[in-house]
C-alpha cells in the first residue's frame, strides 16, 4: 500500500508541477550521495518520501497508531534515511530480512497471513529492477522515458554526467528511477544471502506482476482501462489524503565536507601501501571498490573516506602473500614433524628403558623395603632385651649392696666373737691358774680349762680368718658394683642407639615405600605417554 500511495503522490507532483527529470529517491544511498556529493541535484530528487515514510506517515496520521514503528527492511542504508532530521521520526527501528527471520527461525515464530486494506497490484514489483518504471508506463503509457539506473558504479558515474545534462539545460527524461543494488532491493544488503543466490524472487514477482493486472471495469489494475483511467482509479483512492503530510524535504550535506587533492607524492605513497608499485597496477580500475578507478579510491583513502582493505586486488594480493607463507609454514612443519616423529621415538625408546630401570629400582626398593621393615623389628626386639638386661642389672646391684650390707654385720659379729674369744682366754688363763694351785684335784679342770683356751683361740682365729675373707668378699662386691653400674651406662647407652636405630629403620622403611609409590606412579605415567 506505500508503494501504491507514494506512486500517486509522485504522479500527482510531476504532472501538477509539470516537474520532469526528477530523481526518485526511494533509495537512501543514492539520496544520501547527492545531498554529500553533487548537491547541485537536490532540488531534481523528487519531493515525496520513500514508501517506507509514506507508509510510515499514514499509519501515524491517518491510522492514529501511537506504537513506535519497524520498518522490515532489504536494505541497511535505511537506518540513514530512518534518522535522517527531515524524517520526523516516525520510523523507531531498521530491521533487516536477514536478522528478521534469523530471529523468527531461532523462536520458531509463526502466525496467520495478513491481508492489505487497499489492493495494491503492481505496487508488489516496486522493489525489482524496473519495478517503478512498470508502475509509470501503466499510470502514463509508455511514451515516457523512464531512466532506469542500478548498480553503485553506473549510478554514481550517471549522477556526475546527469549534474552536467541538468546544468546545461538539456533534455531530460520523464523520471530517474536510480537504485544503489545491481539487482534491486529485493537483493539488497538486508537480505537473506540464500535468497540472493537465484532468481526465483523474480520469477515470482512476474506471476505477482502479471496476475495484478485485473481484466473488469472501472479497476485501478484493470487491462481494459486507459493510462488515463487507471490513473483517475488511483487518486480516487487517496482522495482524502493531503499531499502536503508526504512532502519530503532535503539537506545540503557537502556544507564542511572538506576533500583534499592528495598530492603525487602522497598517491605514491598510498599506492605503495595498496602494493600497487606499477603503472598497470595502479589503473586496473576494476571498480570493485566502488570507485570508477584506482585514483578515485586512492583520493578517497586520503580523505579517509575508505580503506586499502576495500582493493579487492590489495586483498588478493595479501592472500596470496598468506598463501605463500602458509606453504612455507607447512614444508617448515614437515620438516619439524620429522624431526618431532624421530625425537618422539628416540623418546618412545628412552621411556621404555626408563620403564626398565624403573622396575628394577622397584623391585631393590621393595626388597630394601623388606629388609628395614625386619631390621626395625629387629631393632625393637634387641631394645625390649636390653631393657631386660638394665632390669637384670638393677635387680643384681641391688642384692651385692644387701650382701654388703650382710657382710658389715658379719664384721661386726666376728668382733664380738673375738671379744668374747679373748674373755674366754682370760677365764681360761684364770681357771688354769687356779687349777694348777688345785693340785690333783684340779687337773681335770686344768684340762677343760685347756681345751677352752684352744676353743677360743680357735673361735679368734676362725673370726680373724673371717674378716679376712670379708674384706676379699667386699673388695669383689665393691667391683662388682663398680662394674654393675658402667653395665648399666653402657647397655643405657646401647639401648637408646638401639632405639634410635629402629626408630631410623622406620623412617627408611617408610621412605623407601614413598619412594616405590613415587616410581610406580612416575613408571605408569611413562607407560601412558609411551602409549
Amino acid at each position: 500500500m506505500a508503494r501504491i500511495l507514494r506512486h500517486g503522490g509522485i504522479l500527482s507532483i510531476l504532472q501538477s508541477n509539470n516537474f520532469t527529470g526528477g530523481i526518485s529517491q526511494p533509495c537512501p544511498a543514492v539520496v544520501g550521495y547527492i545531498e554529500k556529493y553533487i548537491p547541485e541535484l537536490i532540488p531534481s530528487l523528487v519531493p515525496i518520501h520513500s514508501p517506507m515514510m509514506c507508509g510510515a506517515i499514514y499509519a501515524k496520521k491517518y491510522m492514529k497508531i501511537t506504537d513506535k514503528l519497524a520498518f522490515i527492511s532489504p536494505c541497511i542504508a535505511k537506518k540513514n534515511e530512518i534518522d535522517d532530521p527531515n524524517c520526523g521520526g516516525y520510523v523507531s527501528y531498521n530491521v533487516t530480512f536477514d536478522h528478521l527471520m534469523e530471529y523468527v527461525r531461532k523462536h520458531n515464530i509463526s502466525g496467520p497471513k495478513v491481508t492489505d486494506e487497499i489492493e495494491y497490484g503492481l505496487g508488489s514489483i516496486y522493489p525489482m529492477p524496473g519495478g517503478l518504471k512498470e508502475n509509470v508506463y501503466w499510470f502514463c503509457g509508455e511514451d515516457v522515458f523512464i531512466r532506469q539506473i542500478e548498480g553503485e558504479k553506473h549510478a554514481y558515474e550517471f549522477l556526475e554526467d546527469y549534474k552536467e545534462r541538468v546544468l546545461g539545460k538539456k533534455d531530460l527524461p520523464f523520471m530517474v528511477d536510480a537504485l544503489n543494488c545491481a539487482k534491486g532491493c529485493i537483493y539488497g544488503t538486508g537480505v537473506e544471502k540464500e535468497k540472493t543466490t537465484t532468481d526465483d524472487t523474480l520469477y515470482e514477482l512476474q506471476k505477482i506482476k502479471s496476475a495484478s493486472k485485473k481484466t473488469g471495469r472501472k479497476h485501478t489494475w484493470s487491462r481494459n482501462l486507459s493510462p488515463k483511467q487507471r490513473l483517475a482509479c488511483l487518486n480516487k483512492q487517496f482522495k482524502n489524503l493531503d499531499i502536503n503530510d508526504f512532502i519530503r524535504h532535503y539537506s545540503d550535506k557537502s556544507k564542511g565536507l572538506i576533500i583534499e587533492k592528495p598530492s603525487t607524492a602522497e598517491l605514491d605513497a598510498i599506492y605503495a601501501s595498496m602494493e600497487k608499485h606499477t603503472k598497470k597496477e595502479q589503473h586496473i580500475n576494476c571498480s570493485a571498490c566502488g570507485y570508477a578507478t584506482c585514483k578515485q579510491m586512492a583520493k578517497a583513502i586520503h580523505n579517509g573516506c575508505n580503506h586499502k582493505d576495500n582493493c579487492i586486488q590489495y586483498v588478493k594480493g595479501e592472500v596470496e602473500k598468506e598463501g605463500e607463507l602458509a606453504r612455507q609454514m607447512a614444508k617448515e612443519m614437515e620438516g619439524k614433524n620429522a624431526e618431532i616423529q624421530s625425537k618422539n621415538e628416540l623418546i618412545a625408546q628412552l621411556i621404555s628403558e626408563v620403564s626398565v630401570d624403573f622396575e628394577s629400582l622397584d623391585s631393590s626398593i621393595t626388597e630394601m623395603s623388606i629388609g628395614n621393615n625386619s631390621n626395625a623389628e629387629e631393632s625393637t626386639g634387641i631394645s625390649a632385651s636390653m631393657s631386660d638386661v638394665v632390669t637384670f642389672c638393677d635387680d643384681l646391684k641391688t642384692a651385692l649392696e644387701k650382701i654388703k650390707e650382710l657382710l658389715t654385720r658379719l664384721e661386726e659379729n666376728n668382733t664380738e666373737i673375738t671379744d668374747v674369744a679373748e674373755e674366754t682366754n682370760l677365764l681360761s688363763l684364770n681357771a688354769s691358774i687356779e687349777a694348777a694351785r688345785a693340785g690333783e684335784a684340779g687337773r681335770g679342770f686344768a684340762i677343760i680349762a685347756e681345751n677352752i683356751k684352744k676353743l677360743a683361740d680357735h673361735s679368734k682365729d676362725t673370726a680373724s680368718d673371717s674378716d679376712q675373707n670379708k674384706e676379699q668378699i667386699q673388695n669383689a662386691i665393691e667391683n662388682l658394683l663398680q662394674n654393675a653400674s658402667k653395665l648399666i651406662d653402657i647397655i643405657d647407652g646401647v639401648n637408646v642407639r638401639v632405639t634410635n636405630l629402629a626408630a631410623s629403620t622406620e623412617e627408611i622403611a617408610a621412605s623407601a615405600d614413598m619412594v616405590s609409590t613415587i616410581s610406580s606412579d612416575l613408571k605408569d605415567k611413562l607407560e601412558r605417554l609411551n602409549a
